[in-house]
């Protein structure tokens, strides 16, 4: 019974791992590729992919986990500390927000990331308020534009990713 409970956390443990790298690929992989959204910094938001996939398929928690680590490591491996800070604030509102329209049962998995993306731009626009004059608010429309649209490629996206995976994630749950 030992064998296989150390068995099982190891199983969970290298899962988690694998969806940190991959949300760090796709973190790099984002940094490479410039997207003219018309917002400074704008980004489609390809690492998010990992967070809803794990919210549906292992929970809150171990997506929680899995995007702290991600955010910290992408941020200096990629970025600087503002990049840790904008990331942050972003993930705190959106994954509060999706979290939260999920456990409703209200919403598919699209329509909660699609939630998610746009406070998650909401997040880093606060943040942005805080430390500049303010003006920035003059691309919240955009950015509520282009959270939705990112929100549900990437909703999508997980869908498709959950329903190959879920057998598999359900084993080391």
């Amino acid at each position: 019974m030992e064998k296989e409970r150390v068995h099982q956390h190891t199983s969970r443990l290298v899962l988690l791992a694998f969806f940190t790298a991959l949300g760090l690929a796709l973190s790099y992989l984002e940094s490479l590729v410039p997207i003219p959204l018309g917002v400074p910094g704008a980004k489609p938001g390809l690492p998010n992919i990992v967070t809803v996939t794990l919210l549906y398929t292992l929970g809150p928690a171990d997506a929680v986990l899995v995007s702290l680590a991600r955010i910290i490591l992408s941020g200096f491996m990629f970025g600087n500390l503002f990049a840790i800070l904008y990331s942050m604030a972003g993930f705190v509102l959106s994954f509060l927000s999706m979290a939260a329209l999920k456990k409703t049962g209200r919403f598919g998995m699209t329509g909660v990331s699609a939630v998610g993306g746009v406070m998650h731009n909401v997040g880093q626009l606060l943040t942005a308020v805080l430390l500049t004059d303010g003006s920035v608010l003059a691309y919240l429309p955009v950015l509520v534009a282009a959270g939705t649209l990112a929100g549900i490629v990437v909703g999508a996206a997980s869908g498709l990713i959950n329903r190959r995976v879920s057998r598999l994630m359900n084993e080391v749950k």
